[in-house]
């Protein structure tokens, strides 16, 4: 059953996917090679229980700990271990918080050190393929729509689309109908309707789509070794353009200052698919006003 919510509701939402935001910010700091991503799993906890929260995960279906620390060619659902963290490492981290009676959710996948130019790039075409989705996330279209903007834009540029994984309606549950998978058909599925709270979660391989689970019952890995990227956010469905409540813009202001403060904005997110240039144009351009 679809669960529409009101805006007393969506509003609660928010509040839960905040603080999932700022949780990320918080741990943002702290990812560097050599930290373990089940240190960084104890300062979500407490960061979380601090700020009125709840993690969402720990407990969840057995699942031990508050953050999914998936690194590499993990997917999504790595358990937190105390192995150090190398430098070229990509490490997704999903996190959730329940907090008066209503869940927020979202993933960031971080680049620990430097990280290879192709790699960087699966993760921006990952980025760029959640913001595709929440564009068709709107009131009149179908759940496919969602699917098939994501998969058109992954796989344009030659990465492999996960299947079995796929988003999900969250509220007072952590998952509710409906289930929004990463590919589809334009028309296809159920219509979406104003109050329809969601999580648009692309998991996006530079190989083979395929996947694998591992003995202990959580770990999805790429089939291939290849690694794969996760970005999530939590949104409502408007008329016209949807809304989005999570957020990246605590998570940028850690992890690109640089730019943060290059391009300021009001919009409860911040999108950069072309970091890249904007970086090395805007270096060009200091150093030609330093050498003058």
């Amino acid at each position: 059953m679809i669960y529409y919510k009101s805006e007393e509701e969506v509003n609660l939402v928010r509040e839960s996917s905040l603080l999932v935001a700022k949780t990320h910010a918080e741990i943002a700091r702290y990812i560097k090679p050599g930290v373990s991503s089940l240190a960084l799993d104890k300062i979500a906890e407490e960061f979380i229980r601090d700020n009125g929260g709840e993690p969402a995960f720990k407990g969840y279906n057995g699942f031990p700990c508050t953050l999914c620390a998936s690194p590499n060619d993990v997917v999504v659902h790595g358990i937190p271990n105390k192995n150090p963290i190398i430098e070229g490492t990509i490490l997704s981290i999903d996190c959730g918080v329940l907090m008066n009676g209503f869940y927020g959710d979202s993933a960031y996948t971080y680049e620990v050190g430097e990280v290879k130019e192709e790699v960087k790039i699966l993760l921006e075409v990952t980025k760029e393929s959640l913001y595709k989705g929440i564009e068709s996330a709107v009131s009149g279209n179908r759940i496919g729509d969602i699917g098939y903007a994501v998969q058109e834009h992954a796989e344009k540029n030659n990465f492999g689309v996960v299947r079995e994984m796929v988003g999900h309606g969250l509220g007072r549950s952590l998952h509710e109908s409906p289930e929004v998978p990463n590919y589809g058909r334009r028309g296809s599925g159920i219509k979406l309707k104003k109050g329809l709270v969601i999580a648009i979660e692309p998991m996006i391989n530079m190989g083979k789509r395929d996947i694998m689970q591992h003995s202990d019952g959580w770990t999805i890995t790429t089939i291939d070794k290849k690694p794969s990227a996760h970005f999530e956010h939590t949104i409502v469905v408007r008329e016209g353009e949807a809304e989005i409540l999570s957020s990246f813009k605590e998570i940028e202001k850690i992890i690109l200052p640089f730019l943060y403060n290059l391009q300021k904005t009001d919009e409860p997110y911040i999108h950069w698919p072309n970091r890249g240039p904007i970086i090395k144009a805007q270096i060009e351009k200091l150093l030609k006003l330093t050498r003058g």
